[in-house]
């Protein structure tokens, strides 16, 4: 960062300042990991210079030979990385491929089905404060109130009674894999549109840790941050029938130019998941993922669904007593583990003030750490949060924490 540092002295202490961070937390958000070198250059390339309207080969603008070139590689690999008939790289997030998909298929008005948000849905399912919310008319569908687990029966129930024109299915704080055939199947015996949205699991699906719902859904999305380990952007994959109709909505109907620095990162992060080692690092993810949730449940911690099946955790902090999941968040970020607060279902606090933390192992995978770390993690998180008051207890922690992070370096 040499030539920040000369530029703008100010920005350059803030960014050493948060890598210096970046190596010395346990950073459990399940939304965020750590990309590769060679992902990081290329998002701050010289293809950051370049504007690409259009589609590859199909540009508004002329200079787009090379562009043209690595758009088309990102867009080959992604289907061959998930099986897919048609790709989309250039949604620049997951909020707004999603919104493309809406474009793409529904009107103003229309009905559509998605996972309430306090049962571990998206505010791209459906929230009130959200575009989805906003525009559309959203019937939520949730988790069985005793086990916490989906109700495929009841979502055929209210798809049945409701006659959406399109069901999302898909997770942001669902600790459980999801059964896509069945939504699928679902969607069609009511004739509606599914997305998939597997923002969170994508690099679980690609490395077939969990099931790969691209073959037979009719439209899916996903980020490729998150598991897939690659640059911050969205990714839209279709049968065949529905590209045109895609491809439209992304572009001229929700975006401009794509970000082809992006895109490059993109490429290079498919390539790296199309790798063997790739798939020992998603598997890695999630027993990772079970050993930590054993070792807090062991500690007497209560988790939603009382387990996981994939990268991530929900903590339920209402049978100790707390409810407080913000102020346990800021206890434990203070130890040097970063989580979120995070509502849990049928959790009467609300949003604003919830009573969960949400956590995930793809940060610390990434870093190299194994089942034998997870043990003590879990069983530093379990201390704080049983005295999350106690300023003695969180130094120790965060002197614990700096020592685990020395041994496994990134960056």
């Amino acid at each position: 960062m040499k030539a920040i540092k000369e530029a703008d002295s100010e920005i350059y202490s803030h960014m050493a300042a948060e890598l210096e961070r970046q190596k010395s937390v346990l950073n459990m958000i399940p939304s965020e990991n750590y990309v590769s070198p060679a992902v990081l250059e290329a998002c701050g390339s010289v293809l950051m210079n370049k504007y690409s309207e259009g589609y590859p080969f199909k540009r508004y603008y002329q200079g787009n030979k090379h562009v043209d070139e690595i758009e088309q590689i990102a867009i080959d690999r992604a289907k061959k990385l998930f099986g897919a008939e048609h790709a989309n790289v250039q949604p620049l997030s997951g909020s707004p491929g999603n919104a493309a998909v809406f474009l793409a298929f529904l009107k103003p008005g229309d009905k559509f089905m998605g996972l309430d948000l306090a049962c571990g849905g998206h505010l791209t399912h459906g929230s009130k404060v959200n575009f989805s919310g906003k525009i559309y008319q959203q019937v939520s569908y949730g988790v069985d109130e005793k086990t916490e687990l989906l109700d495929y029966d009841k979502i055929r129930e209210i798809a049945l009674r409701e006659r959406p024109r399109m069901i999302i299915s898909g997770l942001t704080a669902y600790p459980r894999s999801i059964d896509f055939r069945k939504f699928q199947d679902i969607a069609e015996e009511v004739g509606a549109i599914h997305l998939a949205d597997i923002s969170h699991i994508a690099g679980l699906v690609a490395s077939g840790v969990l099931e790969n719902p691209v073959p037979f859904t009719d439209v899916v999305s996903t980020t490729t941050h998150k598991t897939l380990r690659g640059p911050r952007g969205g990714l839209l994959m279709c049968k065949e029938k529905y590209a045109k109709d895609i491809d439209k909505a992304v572009f001229p109907g929700m975006q401009g130019g794509p970000h082809d620095n992006n895109t490059a990162g993109k490429a290079i992060a498919f390539k790296e998941a199309l790798k063997p080692e790739f798939k020992d690092y998603s598997r890695q993810i999630v027993k990772n993922a079970k050993i930590l949730a054993d070792t807090l449940m062991g500690e007497g911690i209560k988790l939603v669904t009382n387990g996981t099946d994939n990268h991530l955790l929900l903590i339920d902090l209402r049978p100790l007593g707390i409810g407080l999941g913000r102020e346990v968040a800021l206890a434990l970020e203070e130890a040097g583990i970063c989580c979120n607060a995070n509502s849990v279902p049928y959790d009467s606090a609300g949003p604003f003030k919830p009573s969960g933390l949400r956590l995930g192992t793809p940060v610390l995978t990434t870093r190299g750490m194994k089942e034998k770390e997870m043990e003590k993690v879990g069983k530093w998180i379990a201390d704080v949060i049983k005295d999350y008051k106690n300023r003695d207890l969180i130094g120790i922690v965060r002197q614990k924490v700096q020592d685990l992070c020395d041994v496994f370096p990134y960056y």
